[in-house]
């Protein structure tokens, strides 16, 4: 997750067995904002909330990897905190709850980089790495009163299969244990990145909620037009899948540009398709004002929703 990468079209054909309910293309009025990577002191409170809108703070990240040796070296599946936790307290997550109803907070779990290296998903194998996962995370999730995870591994060492059965029996299992309420996934239109993503929704799409997909990841070239095509290419993609539009805050001169974002965005809401909004991310929406956070949520909340 972040605006640097640069990505080439990449046209998929979707995989078939999924089951999940086919309930994508409609509007419905879900933002959402990842927090926390940047270590820049942003909280909660910063981030204005609109009452009229589902909201979803992410924490950005926790990762399989160590804490204590440099560089971080894969654990299999014994997650820890990697987001600015000592700002992001369990007491802060409580707190902009109980102030906000309509808020929920989750946490992603890997992102692009630790310590300015690749984070990769790698394991031991898929019983011991699920078996680590569901009690780590568990714990994590406890503690900090979160309410679901976001997958964004962007980097693997495994093939797709593998990493299907890992992160879907994760869902599945920690769902079943009431543990969380909801699960997404973060792809992007890399060929891996798809490959891995489509084959665990082909599988388990049942247990995903919904797909934050790195729109922003595309050039800075990008027009209104084109971020339709890439929109209805994850509709095929990503059958019955609730697909969020997304863009980047960071100061970037190789993502989509957020107004082009925001037009494609408005076309896709007359077109009865913007079941949501992701920002990657509120620790850059800092410094200009959540100028965008308040246009999107307020572009959410005046939806006419159809869910």
């Amino acid at each position: 997750m972040g605006s640097s990468k640069l990505i080439a079209v990449v046209l998929l054909p979707a995989l078939l067995a999924f089951q999940a309910p086919m309930a994508t293309a409609v509007n419905s009025n879900l933002f959402r904002d990842y927090i926390g990577a940047i270590f820049n002191g942003v909280k909660f409170t910063d981030v204005p909330i609109n009452p009229k809108v589902r909201f979803d703070f992410i924490l950005a990240f926790i990762i399989d990897y160590t804490t204590e040796t440099n560089p971080p070296t894969p654990t299999n599946g014994k997650f820890n905190i990697f987001w600015q936790n000592t700002v992001l307290t369990p007491s802060a997550v409580a707190s902009i709850k109980q102030s906000n109803p309509n808020v929920r907070v989750a946490v992603s779990m890997g992102g692009a980089t630790v310590n300015d290296r690749p984070v990769f998903f790698n394991i031991t194998s898929v019983d011991s790495w699920v078996n680590n996962a569901v009690e780590s995370l568990t714990g994590i999730i406890q503690d900090n009163n979160l309410d679901g995870i976001d997958i964004d591994y962007e980097q693997f060492q495994v093939d797709p299969d593998t990493f299907t059965e890992c992160v879907g029996r994760l869902i599945t299992v920690l769902k079943a244990k009431g543990v969380i309420k909801f699960a997404s996934i973060a792809p992007f239109g890399n060929a891996e990145v798809q490959r891995h993503y489509m084959a665990l929704w082909a599988k388990y799409g049942a247990v995903i909620d919904y797909i934050n997909f790195q729109f922003y990841a595309y050039g800075a070239s990008t027009t209104e037009a084109q971020y339709i095509d890439f929109f209805n290419q994850q509709i095929v993609n990503y059958p019955g899948g609730n697909i969020l539009a997304s863009f980047t805050t960071a100061a970037t001169t190789t993502s989509v540009p957020v107004e082009t974002a925001l037009s494609a965005c408005r076309t896709l809401q007359k077109e009865e398709k913007l079941y949501g909004i992701f920002i990657w991310a509120a620790d850059h929406s800092r410094s200009q004002g959540f100028k965008y956070e308040t246009e999107s949520q307020a572009l959410l909340a005046n939806a006419t929703i159809s869910y």
